[in-house]
């Protein structure tokens, strides 16, 4: 079986299809409706409501041929500024200007009418993004197909599960032949199966036109775009390398305190007894042929990205055998050990140390840390050094790079305080294993295979 490798985007030009420049959106609030219409009356002459900034100051161009990732927390103003560019929405300073067709996926439903049925609304949405309606007639067949919701096509969108208003709005989206699209989270509401039939398109569409994605989700962006901006009380704050903003993303938020956070009630926090060490009955064969897949680690990095208040410091990592030697070279399917020191330069009650890997593209695999493996709570104090290891069995990996975070915070699962994270602080690169499909391959315990006799 052959392996499934993303498909890389068109390259990118210095052409800009879309431009922002020093965009700014303000609503004026009022404290009460009275108000509104004084001021309706008075004019200029007095003001009746307080300015909000939704967004202001905002910068960038999306090149043809690149997607450009918008994250940001609730509030951010990540959904007024894709209002903006995709023109439903007026900016109250600056100019957007865009060159080709867009297509919108806005808000879940925003261009259809609830009292229409989904065909008449597939008319009315296309005719929206600029198809005409000989040109619709065309495609209304392979719209449907697409959307695959069935008889209710024929039933009024207000009687539509969330789920069926997105495919048939993506459906929609599908078929206008757009230069630029614009997705605002709405795969959120997807089914399974659906998101991914879009995340395909999605990956597909990269080949030939350039994309806006927003989404909370940061392996989908790290995933699908080239570059990201990063918007913080309607403001940029950084714009780059998707990997790189999601890097300075994810420490911001991790930052922030967790106080908000209950404890799981009822959860059974004893150790439990290790796995019986089970070894896929192929791994020999694997071993000595093409298939087989080798792991190369590289050195620990010791100046890699990292953010903390470092009352307990990573000071090395290492992978090493089963016996904890380190090691260069690991065997997909072998044990290894994730060997992680410590130095605490102040007391902390509980540490938890905890790791994951991810792929080129930013996207998580697999990982773990020792709250939520149970071995109890483990202090220190100041000037103490000490050792976590972690052993697990090397899934096969795709060739390529991989990456591998460590952290170690101070608290619980639930309530903690990050005290040292490096981004990346190993770095693996897989070579070989033919044999994988999907993003990892698991080492098998045992396969069979035997015919059900018919007992009749």
């Amino acid at each position: 079986m052959s392996s499934e490798t993303m498909t890389e985007p068109v390259a990118t030009s210095t052409e800009a299809v879309i431009e922002a420049r020093a965009l700014g959106k303000c609503y004026q609030l009022y404290d009460k409706p009275i108000h509104r219409m004084l001021q309706s009356l008075v004019g200029r002459r007095r003001t009746f409501y307080r300015e909000f900034w939704a967004l202001r100051g905002v910068d960038f161009e999306v090149r043809r041929g690149e997607t450009l990732g918008i994250v940001g927390r609730n509030g951010a103003g990540k959904s007024t500024l894709l209002q903006m560019l995709a023109g439903t929405l007026k900016a109250s300073e600056g100019q957007v200007a865009t060159h080709g067709r867009v297509a919108a996926l806005l808000e879940l439903g925003s261009g259809f009418n609830p009292e229409f049925t989904g065909r008449q609304n597939v008319y009315l949405n296309a005719s929206i993004l600029g198809l005409s309606r000989s040109e619709v007639e065309a495609r209304i067949g392979s719209i449907l197909a697409y959307a695959d919701i069935g008889e209710f096509v024929d039933q009024p969108v207000r009687n539509y599960s969330t789920g069926m208003v997105m495919r048939l709005a993506f459906a929609v989206v599908v078929h206008v032949d757009a230069d630029v699209l614009i997705i605002d989270e709405a795969l959120a509401v997807g089914d399974a199966f659906f998101m991914q039939k879009c995340m395909r398109y999605l990956r597909e569409f990269r080949k030939r036109g350039s994309m806006l994605f927003v989404s909370h989700d940061s392996s989908a962006v790290a995933s699908l775009c080239d570059r990201a901006v990063w918007l913080e009380q309607g403001r940029v704050q950084r714009i780059g390398e998707a990997r790189d903003v999601m890097q300075d993303y994810m420490q911001a938020s991790l930052s922030e305190s967790r106080a908000t956070e209950k404890p799981l009630a009822g959860v059974d926090r004893r150790r439990q007894s290790p796995a019986r060490r089970l070894v896929d009955p192929r791994q020999e064969l694997f071993d000595r042929s093409t298939l087989r897949n080798d792991v190369r680690v590289l050195p620990f990095q010791p100046d890699a990205k990292a953010f903390g208040e470092c009352r307990v410091r990573i000071e090395h990592a290492e992978l090493c055998d089963e016996h904890g030697q380190a090691v260069s070279l690991v065997l997909a399917g072998e044990c290894a050990v994730l060997r992680v020191e410590l130095v605490a330069d102040a007391g902390v009650g509980n540490a938890i140390t905890g790791f994951y890997v991810k792929d080129r593209l930013g996207q998580l695999l697999f990982g773990d840390n020792t709250d939520l493996g149970q071995v109890g709570e483990f202090s220190l104090v100041a000037g103490e050094r000490a050792v976590v290891s972690f052993s697990f069995v090397m899934p096969r990996l795709l060739p390529g790079d991989y990456f591998v975070a460590i952290g170690v915070s101070e608290g619980t699962q639930e309530q903690h305080v990050v005290q040292h994270w490096m981004h990346e602080a190993l770095r693996f690169r897989a070579e070989g294993g033919s044999m994988v499909t999907g993003l990892i391959g698991l080492p098998m315990l045992d396969i069979r295979q035997e015919r059900l006799h018919d007992e009749h």
